[in-house]
């Protein structure tokens, strides 16, 4: 092995949640699938593009299952094991319950890389589950082209604290916990054109586990629940549009944005994801005309470990809100609205 460092995104075509396949490549692989509604006990399965699998034991308690893993997002493997492992962790936080243990997934380029380096990918991910207070009680590892780590994590909720994607009602009004602009940031850092401070805000962001959802699952006046991931505020806007048969009506002025999103995307840090994505799902938004390219390309831009998009009861919108930056989500705001209407996601 070369004494040389090796970057890990230099290992990748691509990273973080900017690798997931595009949402219309994703409908045409699962056309023809078996449907999952004929079980019973599987409260939520495939037909809503939900975060996790539900399945209820009985009065009391459901499981919730979920996977995500990705390839590297960053170049120190500590970052990239802390990252990988919140994402994953946060689909059971955005189903309403709380994780119970991991098992990781792991894919390795066996001779490109140092074990002290993979080994620091584990101990950053089982760091993670640590402050979630979950083992990593197991995994599986394979020889892969380019490096991958994420987990499979096991959770558990009662029935009456599971939040779909699907269940917004007309009047609610949305909060977005976290600020909108990973995926920029991430495509200035494989170019090396991040500076420390738009580091430490990125890896700040994405290591900060949604467990705010667990508790929001409590309050009867939460109605939905989804995370803001690859598919962008849009994309995953959609599915809670289309979910519920409603119109997301979004205010531009009123998103978060990390610190430094706007000046990167206006300086071309579109990462191919963001493009896709809008391929994707465009006809079903709607948009000003005058849009200016960059601001599209920040509601399309892929959110790795992104924050929740809620659904709530207009009454108890801005106490909600207050409490969610209380709990430490400094960046939460009310960005819009649940209206009657067409299954489209509107920007104004």
């Amino acid at each position: 092995m070369s004494n040389d460092p090796i970057r890990l995104t230099d290992l990748a075509h691509g990273g973080g949640c900017g690798c997931k396949l595009a949402p219309a490549v994703l409908q045409q692989l699962l056309a023809g699938q078996p449907q999952t509604a004929a079980y019973a006990n599987l409260l939520v399965g495939t037909e809503t593009g939900d975060d996790a699998a539900v399945w209820q034991l009985d009065d009391r308690h459901c499981i919730i299952a979920t996977t995500d893993f990705f390839m590297p997002v960053v170049d120190d493997p500590r970052d990239f094991g802390r990252i990988a492992a919140t994402n994953a962790l946060s689909d059971v936080y955005a189903m309403g319950g709380r994780p119970l243990f991991a098992l990781a997934i792991l894919g390795m380029p066996l001779g490109k890389l140092a074990p002290e380096v993979v080994r620091e990918i584990l101990a950053g991910g089982a760091s993670i589950c640590a402050e979630a207070g979950i083992p990593v009680a197991g995994g599986h590892s394979i020889d892969s082209g380019e490096p991958i780590y994420g987990l499979a994590v096991i959770g558990v909720a009662p029935p009456q604290a599971i939040r779909r994607n699907a269940t917004a009602k007309a009047g609610d009004a949305l909060i977005l916990t976290k600020g909108l602009g990973v995926g920029v940031y991430s495509a200035a850092f494989k170019k090396q054109t991040l500076d420390a401070a738009g580091y430490a805000e990125m890896v700040a962001s994405t290591t900060l586990l949604n467990r705010v959802g667990a508790t929001l699952a409590q309050d009867p006046d939460v109605h939905a629940i989804t995370d803001v991931t690859g598919f962008g505020l849009l994309g995953h806007g959609l599915e809670m549009a289309r979910g519920a048969g409603l119109t997301l009506a979004v205010e531009w002025d009123r998103l978060p944005f990390l610190s430094q999103a706007a000046q990167l995307a206006q300086a071309g840090f579109i990462t191919g994801a963001s493009n896709r994505n809008w391929a994707s799902y465009g006809e079903e938004t709607r948009l000003p005309t005058d849009i200016a390219p960059w601001r599209r390309a920040l509601l399309t831009d892929p959110q790795t470990s992104g924050g929740l998009l809620v659904a709530v009861a207009p009454q108890r919108a801005e106490e909600i809100c207050r409490q969610i930056v209380d709990a430490g989500y400094p960046m939460a705001r009310i960005i819009g609205r649940v209206t009657e209407g067409e299954p489209v996601v509107r920007v104004v």
